[in-house]
């Protein structure tokens, strides 16, 4: 029996890669059978399993071309590279004439479409550009193609995302799916907690999403999958924006974990990395939020396509305002030609994997809680002692959200929220900046569960909920980690990983927390000029607008559709 045994070990390793490859093909054929018998039983059933098909084949196919033919490729499509070149210095001129003429007659045909509340978006999408370099550490050495690129794709992806049927049928489905996923947590939490777990909502419900979601996002690392997502997204931001690979992946990292998993992909270059590249890196982590948080808002009642839609258009925002914030001033070191290699996950298997992502799961679950029982006991406080002051003056209302609403309501308007609901998005900015994000998104929640339930919009003349178009916008720009407590988390963090640059992360952290912010207020000045107004607003709040301001488009299609529902 042992000598069997030797025989066919030694057979398996001669021909290791034939038996390897013998059972992939029995797999893909099996794989391949059954996706033809779901797609001839029902195709609108299997339509997400085919594209998923399709989209893995596409990409499976373009890293074989790239591994064997990169050098020919290369040379196939040099002298292009080579002409224009030649050519760039008159061709971004008509590039940059063009892009003006384009954005000119956009504006003019969609103010023509659906009002002039977009314009109030783009008018504070440009005073955020310029703020950023009045403000700039070096105004004169900006390169524009990183702010320009940036800011392009953040438009593209909302115009795809907010504008087209296709892409927002496809956000929003991945929303719902991403819904379902979540909620296979409650499993483990009616058998850990009882059934009446939902009776201690935060604690039971939400809290043990972000462990589910570790875990899940750890098993995904140890295959190679996270890896091979970041670093295709990190690619097309570095193709397009002209950034370097390190402060690339990092952003494209940023939109899956945490502001301190991300620069671990990239661990062994974060000494070697230029003053502007750390300051990009903690830019990064500052405008996005991790994966792992995201369900636990999408479990407040949070929109879920909105959510996942901020998440990737802040990425190569927050390039674009670190890059304008900061600009390079340096030779950067580590380039895509040294070869950068992303460090994967030490676990042996997938048993360990999910074990190692529930137990990492821990300290951020406990770090949730408690700062979140500190955080709403300080602010109790706080308002008590502000009403005591306030009362000496005849003005017992007065709060820190009161406070907040006022410093942040410029902010607010000029991303295009209603006048009438800055003053509450602007209390939500001060919540997010001052607290942290987690409790600006349970007060946002319960606005959106006041509108869902509809009932008077004013009571003792205290506003109980905001228009739709507000909540989308509160939305986009209170998705983002920049706040005073995750200032000390990323000092902490990247220290702990790069020693040496100590002196420079202390130095523009500070400036990379208001870099994150602003990334995160441009994002929701594109959402508020892509985002129109819809039928999920009651219909005589929307004939009450049309009626009242000016600018309500007059050939609006939702305002028919209004009339329409109503006369019927």
């Amino acid at each position: 029996l042992e000598k069997n045994y030797d025989k066919i070990c030694e057979f398996y390793k001669k021909h290791k890669i034939r038996i390897r490859y013998v059972i992939y093909g029995i797999l893909m054929t099996a794989y391949l059978a059954i996706l033809i018998a779901a797609c001839s039983l029902k195709f609108q059933r299997a339509l997400p399993l085919f594209i998923i098909t399709v989209v893995v084949t596409f990409f499976i196919c373009w890293d074989f071309l790239i591994a064997k033919y990169e050098d020919k490729i290369t040379v196939f499509f040099s002298p292009g590279e080579r002409y224009l070149k030649k050519q760039w210095f008159w061709l971004k001129w008509v590039l940059r004439a063009a892009l003006i003429i384009t954005v000119i007659c956009w504006l003019i045909f969609d103010t023509m479409e659906q009002g002039s509340r977009q314009l109030i978006s783009f008018g504070g999408l440009v005073m955020y550009v310029l703020l950023m370099l009045i403000f700039s550490k070096y105004p004169t050495r900006v390169a524009w193609r990183p702010v320009l690129s940036g800011i392009g794709m953040q438009f593209i992806l909302g115009l795809l995302i907010l504008r087209t049927k296709v892409g927002f049928d496809v956000f929003n489905w991945l929303g719902i799916q991403i819904q379902t996923f979540l909620e296979y947590s409650d499993t483990g939490a009616k058998f850990v907690f009882g059934e009446k777990y939902k009776d201690h909502f935060f604690a039971f419900k939400v809290l043990p999403i972000v462990v589910f979601f570790s875990t899940v996002m750890s098993l995904l690392y140890h295959i190679g999958f996270m890896q091979w997502l970041i670093g295709k997204v990190g690619w097309i931001m570095h193709v397009f924006m002209g950034t370097t690979p390190v402060e690339s992946l990092v952003a494209a990292g940023n939109i899956f974990v945490g502001q301190t998993e991300s620069p671990l992909l990239v661990r062994p270059y974060l000494p070697y990395i230029t003053k502007s590249e750390l300051h990009a890196v903690m830019t990064a982590g500052f405008s996005t939020i991790a994966g792992s948080v995201l369900g636990a808002y999408i479990s407040f009642g949070v929109s879920s396509s909105h959510l996942l839609t901020a998440s990737v258009m802040s990425a190569p925002a927050s390039l674009a305002t670190s890059k304008l914030f900061w600009p390079e001033i340096e030779k950067p070191l580590v380039t895509l030609r040294s070869g950068l290699q992303m460090v994967k996950g030490d676990s042996k298997n997938l048993l360990e994997a999910a074990s190692q992502g529930a137990s990492t799961s821990i300290t951020l679950v406990a770090n949730m809680a408690v700062n979140l029982i500190a955080f709403l006991a300080l602010l109790t406080f706080l308002d008590s002692t502000l009403s005591w002051l306030g009362s000496l003056f005849d003005y017992p209302q007065l709060n820190f959200e009161t406070i907040c609403a006022y410093v942040f309501m410029p902010f607010s308007f000029m991303m295009g929220v209603d006048w009438e609901d800055s003053f509450i998005v602007g209390g939500l900015l001060g919540y997010k900046t001052f607290f942290n994000e987690f409790l600006a998104y349970e007060r946002l929640s319960k606005l959106i569960h006041n509108r869902e339930k509809g009932g008077s919009m004013y009571i003792n003349g205290v506003k109980q909920y905001m228009t739709v178009r507000s909540e989308v916008i509160a939305t986009y720009a209170l998705c983002g980690f920049a706040n005073f407590g995750s200032l000390g988390l990323v000092i902490g963090g990247l220290t702990s990983i790069a020693p040496s640059k100590k002196k420079e992360i202390v130095d523009g952290a500070f400036r990379a927390m208001i870099a994150g912010t602003v990334a995160c207020f441009m994002t929701a000045c594109v959402a508020g000029m892509l985002t129109v107004s819809d039928l999920e607003v009651p219909c005589h709040i929307l004939l009450g607008n049309a009626s009242n301001f000016t600018d309500f488009p007059v050939k609006s299609i939702k305002l028919v559709e209004c009339c329409h529902r109503l006369f019927t």
